[in-house]
């Protein structure tokens, strides 16, 4: 860069970064990819690649200001297109019953809509590793996006329409859902994102010559918080009515391959649906998991009896006013590991938040602390600090956090407490003048 005269930190300001993830749940998504790519496990992240991403962020005079984020108004240099393996999400409509040549119950889902996934690929790079894990993103596509009948009839809006619907899903991150068709947007979103991947796992199983059976021995799907909580009912969906499980078996695949981690230790902050939006969207969905929740109230009835209150505390379905499906009970319900954030996190959800289901599955129920990866928050970003700490104690601790426990031997050093001093005095005033600047440009 230096050769051809340009500055690499202004560089590095004119690439957009992605604003996929709000808050924590998107900062331990981006710590996870990177712990994995690292410890090089493979792994493959989904997600939804929104047009548009949370905010982009603006400092003027000293109070932040939110614009679009429009960081693909450019391009994405890093990502691959894979249109070959796109896939079909249905959508609302109803369900209706039938019986199979095999003399078996069974259930067809006729949507009234059906949207295109396209996947795109991004690289996951580790620290020192020669492997690269896969950031796949979907994107919402009409199956045709423009209608020549409409068109040649003089209904030129109506020739997109479909295209405009459709694309509405991967628009943008959190649409604002105080409204209901905010809330069916959000609802889709999270059945488009889940649909998507389980069916493209299911693709690469049979790719590789892999029975379905062995699924859960192929994929392990840890759900980030409750937002891809359908996909416990996806995929019994998929597994029941494209692939002709049994019951069982289907909930043996789907109970083994989910775990879940809870993000929030708020009642009210559990995700849930209103029934009528729920079966609105998705028909067979609700179905299914009225199915789950009878045989689920059952295991209960057994473990408690006669403790109607539990199961009313329990049951999937919230009937103490309008009815709404619970999807941290469903996330329980469907998988085999349960964890929170922190130790005093889990131990709270074990004697508060969910302490039913910690008292009917104590062996599910383990701590994962979450932390930050040094190699984004203190390599790449604060690269004085890096060199003070390696220059003490080497460069183990890039990869093995625990390693800064030898600093401690340091704290007293005056000449130490000194540099480091400077070096967060001098981050403060990189950080102060670069504020200053931004203002500048926009005044």
């Amino acid at each position: 860069m230096a050769e051809l005269g340009l500055n690499l930190e202004e560089l590095f300001e004119e690439e957009e970064e992605p604003g996929l993830g709000n808050g924590g749940l998107g900062r331990l998504a981006a710590c996870y990819l990177d712990s994995l790519a690292t410890l090089e496990i493979p792994t493959l992240g989904y997600g939804i690649r929104y047009e548009f991403g949370i905010f982009d962020q603006d400092i003027r005079d000293g109070w932040q200001v939110e614009r679009t984020d429009k960081w693909l108004r450019s391009g994405n240099p890093w990502e691959i297109s894979r249109p070959e393996w796109a896939v079909e999400i249905k959508l609302g409509g109803y369900t209706e019953n039938y019986t199979d040549d095999k003399g078996q119950y069974r259930s067809r889902w006729v949507p009234d809509q059906i949207v295109k996934g396209i996947p795109y690929d991004t690289p996951i790079l580790g620290y020192q590793t020669n492997t690269a894990n896969t950031l796949r993103l979907w994107t919402a596509e009409a199956p045709e996006s423009f209608d020549f009948r409409s068109f040649n009839s003089g209904d030129y809006l109506g020739a997109v329409y479909a295209k405009m619907i459709s694309e509405n899903i991967s628009k943008v991150l959190y649409p604002n859902d105080d409204s209901s068709q905010g809330k069916q947007l959000r609802l889709t979103q999270q059945f488009f994102f889940v649909s998507c991947s389980l069916q493209d796992m299911i693709r690469i199983m049979f790719g590789q010559n892999l029975q379905l059976d062995n699924f859960h021995e192929k994929f392990a799907i840890q759900l980030n918080d409750t937002h891809p909580a359908i996909s416990v009912v996806e995929l019994m969906r998929l597994c029941l009515d494209h692939h002709d499980m049994s019951w069982d078996q289907a909930w043996f695949i789907t109970q083994k391959t989910f775990a879940y981690t809870n993000h929030t230790l708020l009642p009210e902050a559990l995700e849930r649906w209103p029934i009528a939006l729920f079966g609105k969207l998705l028909p067979r969905h609700l179905e299914l998991i009225y199915e789950i929740n009878q045989r689920f109230l059952d295991e209960v009835r057994i473990r408690f009896p006669d403790d109607d209150v539990r199961l009313e505390r329990m049951s999937l379905i919230d009937e103490s006013g309008e009815r709404y499906v619970r999807m941290a009970h469903l996330a329980c319900v469907g998988s085999h590991a349960i964890n929170g954030v922190a130790a005093l996190h889990t131990e709270l959800l074990k004697q508060d938040v969910l302490q039913d289901f910690y008292e009917m599955y104590p062996d599910r129920f383990t701590n994962k602390t979450n932390g930050v990866t040094p190699r984004r928050f203190i390599v790449l970003s604060n690269p004085e600090l890096t060199k003070l700490i390696t220059s003490k104690i080497g460069d183990r601790w890039i990869k093995r956090l625990e390693e800064l426990k030898q600093l401690e031997a340091f704290v007293e050093d005056p000449q130490f407490q000194l540099e480091w001093r400077r070096i967060k005095q001098q981050s403060k005033t990189a950080l102060a003048n670069y504020i200053q600047e931004k203002q500048q440009y926009h005044r």
